[in-house]
C-alpha cells in the first residue's frame, strides 16, 4: 500500500448511526458506494462494523473487500463472525485469503476449519506455504512453536555485509515486522543477532563479515516454551521480536510484539473469566445451554458453601435473638470482607501471570497484603464501630462490629492472597481457585468471626 493510499484512510467512531447507515446500504445493495466507504476505513474498524452486523449482512459486506484487505479484516474479527464467514466461504475463497497471511495467521485460520475443508485448502497452497503451515500445525497452539511465524531472516557468521544485504533483499518482502537479522554458524545454530541499523552503518565496509558486527548475547525461546512464558520474556527484556529455536538451537521461526500483545490480552481475559466462573469466549462461541452448564458447577459450589453460613447463623440463634441488631450488620461485614478477599485474589493472580510475583518470593506479596488489609480493616472497622455504637447506644456493640470487621477483612485478604500461591505450587491454575466459591467462603469467615465475638461479648451487649 502506498503512502497516498494510507492518507486516504480515516480513524472513525463505529457508532449506532454509522452501523444503521451501513445496514441500510447493504439492504439496498449499494455495493459501489459501500466499496468507496470501505476503501477509506482501516481494517480493524471494518472488522468492528462486521462484528456488529447480523450474520448475512456481515458476510455480504465482507465479500465486497479485496483479498488483501479481507485477510486483515478476517484476523480482526471476533470468534463467532469469523467462524460464520469461514464456514460460508468455499475452499477456493478461503485458500485465497490464506495466501495473503503470514504463516502463523494462516495456520491459526486453518486450525479452526473442519478437517475435510482444511485438507482441501491445504491442497490449494503452493509447496512453500504448505510446508510452513503444516509445520506450524504440528506444535501445541499455546506454545512458542504454535504462535511463531516462518517469515524470518538468518545469515551466516562468515557472510559479508554485501551478501547479507542480498539475503535481506530477497527475504524482507515477506517480513511485515523486520527489525533484526539472526546469525548462525556453519551448522545452522543460532550464535548472534544484528540490527538493521548496524548493517546499514557497516555498508561502507562491505568486506566486513557478520561475525564482526553481531551481538553474541541473543535471547531466544524453544519451540515448546509456553506462550505465556514467551510473553513474560519479551516484556521483561523489551523485545520487539524473538527467535524461536528447536532442540538443536537452530532457528525455526520468530515471534513479534504484535503476537505477544494479543496473547497478553487473551491470557488476561481468560484469567478474569475464570475468576468469575466463566469462559473468555462463551458469548462468541457457545449456546445459552452450554454457558449455563459451564457456570452451574461454580454456582452449586457457591451454594454449598453458603449453606455453611446458614448453619453458622443457626448455631448462633440465641445470640441473634437477644441482640436483633446484629442481623443488620452481618451482610455488611460478610460483603466487605468477601470483596477485600476477592480483590487480593485477583491482584495475586494477575501478578503471577505477569511475573511480578513468583513462588520463590511468596512472602513478599503476603506481607504487602497484610499491610494493606490492616489499613483497610482499621478504617472500615472504625467507621462501622462508630455507626454501630451510636445506633445501638452501647460502646460494647460498636467494639464488637468494629473489631469483627477488621479481623474479617484481614483474614479474607490473607486467604485471598495465599490461595493462588498455594494453587500455583500445587500445579493448579490460580485463576480457577479464586472463583465465586472463594468469595462465598470469605463471607462465611466474616459471619463466623462476627457472631463468635458477639457471643463472647453477649453479657456486655444485653446489659
Amino acid at each position: 500500500m502506498t503512502n497516498i493510499e494510507k492518507r486516504k484512510k480515516a480513524i472513525i467512531d463505529v457508532d449506532n448511526q454509522l452501523l444503521s447507515d451501513i445496514s441500510d446500504l447493504i439492504k439496498s445493495e449499494s455495493s459501489s458506494l459501500l466499496k468507496n466507504i470501505l476503501a477509506d476505513i482501516y481494517s480493524p474498524d471494518i472488522a468492528l462494523i462486521i462484528d456488529n452486523l447480523n450474520d448475512e449482512e456481515g458476510l455480504w459486506l465482507f465479500k465486497l473487500l479485496d483479498s488483501s484487505t479481507s485477510a486483515d479484516v478476517l484476523l480482526d474479527l471476533s470468534e463467532y463472525p469469523k467462524k460464520f464467514i469461514l464456514d460460508s466461504l468455499n475452499v477456493q475463497e478461503v485458500a485465497s485469503l490464506i495466501k495473503q497471511m503470514d504463516s502463523d495467521d494462516a495456520a491459526d485460520i486453518i486450525g479452526t476449519l473442519e478437517e475435510d475443508k482444511a485438507d482441501e485448502v491445504l491442497r490449494l497452497l503452493d509447496s512453500q506455504d504448505l510446508s510452513e503451515v503444516k509445520e506450524l500445525l504440528t506444535y501445541d497452539e499455546n506454545s512458542a512453536g504454535g504462535i511463531m511465524q516462518k517469515e524470518f531472516v538468518t545469515v551466516s557468521e562468515t557472510d559479508s555485509i554485501n551478501k547479507a544485504v542480498e539475503i535481506i533483499k530477497e527475504k524482507a518482502a515477506d517480513n511485515e515486522h523486520f527489525y533484526h537479522v539472526w546469525v548462525t554458524d556453519q551448522d545452522g545454530r543460532l550464535t548472534g543477532i544484528v540490527s538493521l541499523k548496524k548493517i546499514i552503518v557497516a555498508l561502507d565496509t562491505p568486506a566486513m563479515i557478520m561475525a564482526d558486527i553481531m551481538t553474541s548475547e541473543v535471547i531466544s525461546v524453544n519451540v515448546n516454551t509456553d506462550q505465556e512464558e514467551v510473553a513474560k520474556i519479551m516484556q521483561k527484556y523489551d523485545l520487539v521480536s524473538i527467535p524461536v529455536v528447536d532442540d538443536d538451537n537452530k532457528v525455526v521461526g520468530k515471534i513479534t510484539f504484535d503476537d505477544i500483545a494479543d496473547i497478553m490480552e487473551e491470557e488476561f481475559s481468560e484469567d478474569v473469566a475464570k475468576i468469575v466462573g466463566s469462559d473468555a469466549e462463551e458469548l462468541a462461541s457457545k449456546s445459552a445451554f452450554q454457558v449455563a452448564m459451564m457456570r452451574l458447577p461454580w454456582v452449586l459450589i457457591t451454594l454449598g458453601i453458603q449453606f455453611l453460613a446458614g448453619v453458622v447463623i443457626h448455631y448462633y440463634d440465641e445470640t441473634l435473638s437477644k441482640v436483633i441488631l446484629l442481623a443488620s450488620f452481618m451482610p455488611i461485614i460478610s460483603a466487605i470482607s468477601g470483596n477485600t478477599g476477592l480483590q487480593a485474589s485477583a491482584m495475586t493472580v494477575r501478578a503471577l501471570a505477569t511475573g511480578n510475583v513468583t513462588l520463590s518470593n511468596w512472602a513478599e506479596p503476603i506481607k504487602r497484603s497484610i499491610q494493606i488489609s490492616l489499613i483497610i480493616g482499621s478504617v472500615c472497622g472504625l467507621i462501622l464501630g462508630i455507626v454501630g455504637g451510636i445506633w445501638y447506644g452501647k460502646v460494647a456493640f460498636g467494639l464488637v462490629v468494629g473489631i469483627s470487621m477488621c479481623i474479617s477483612i484481614n483474614i479474607s485478604a490473607l486467604v485471598g492472597t495465599s490461595t493462588p500461591l498455594i494453587s500455583k505450587k500445587a500445579g493448579f491454575d490460580p485463576a480457577i481457585t479464586v472463583g465465586p466459591f472463594e468469595t462465598a467462603f470469605q463471607d462465611v469467615v466474616g459471619i463466623t468471626v462476627f457472631l463468635t465475638l458477639a457471643t463472647l461479648s453477649l453479657k456486655w451487649l444485653v446489659h
